[in-house]
């Protein structure tokens, strides 16, 4: 099935995805956000995180919120059960720290979350499908995650790599090196844009960028 109504917006780490998807809503357009959906399905997965990973990456969800000032936030697909107890939570950044060092280990938390996340952003799609208006999904790992069946219009969000790399290090409190090897690991920035349909340009600063997403929409309409 596609859905004709959608257009999917990804990029890279650091290209900017999240500050082009908000100004899209600015403009009135609903939003399919993976990395949230990516979330939530990672905190009711957190028994078998527990399990394949270990004890040591998740935190009692009282803890959490205490440390960080945040509630969590469960929601459940239709149809979908709830596969850890409520008061646990990943600790997603040991987490993270242990992934992206080791791809088996990145590989095994794929194989655990993707066809939960790929189900419930197919979900959410029927539903604006069903509306008839054009709506946007953020999925960052689009090409990586070969969802190309579902979706065939697609928006790459660009900045060069070293610009991604700055981004990133500034981001999240990263070494160079670091901060390259997070990049590395996703499909490289240009093979992206030349496999994009659309390509809205984030290598300058926030207004350049809302010129990008204005340029863009008028393409968007003019093609489809």
């Amino acid at each position: 099935m596609k859905f004709k109504h959608a257009v999917v917006i990804t990029g890279s780490i650091g290209s900017g995805k999240s500050a082009v998807c908000e100004l899209l809503r600015d403009r009135g357009f609903e939003i399919i956000d993976a990395d949230k959906i990516s979330h939530d399905v990672l905190d009711r997965c957190a028994v078998q995180v527990a399990e394949i990973f270990g004890a040591q990456y998740v935190v009692q969800k009282d803890a959490q919120a205490e440390n960080l000032g945040l509630h969590a936030e469960f929601r459940v697909s239709s149809g979908e059960e709830i596969s850890s107890a409520p008061c646990v939570l990943v600790d997603r950044k040991k987490l993270g720290e242990l992934v992206f060092k080791n791809p088996a280990e990145l590989a095994k938390l794929e194989a655990l979350l993707h066809p939960k996340i790929t189900a419930e952003i197919l979900s959410r799609a029927r539903a604006l499908e069903a509306k008839g208006k054009l709506y946007f999904v953020d999925i960052p790992l689009f090409f990586e995650g070969k969802r190309h069946e579902f979706f065939d219009k697609v928006a790459v969000v660009y900045a060069p790599k070293d610009t991604l790399i700055s981004r990133v290090m500034k981001r999240n409190g990263l070494d160079h090196a670091a901060a390259k090897h997070r990049v590395e690991l996703q499909t490289d920035i240009e093979q992206k844009r030349a496999m994009a349909d659309f390509v809205i340009d984030n290598s300058g600063d926030l207004a350049a960028l809302k010129a990008a997403v204005e340029r863009f929409l008028k393409e968007l309409k003019d093609k489809i």
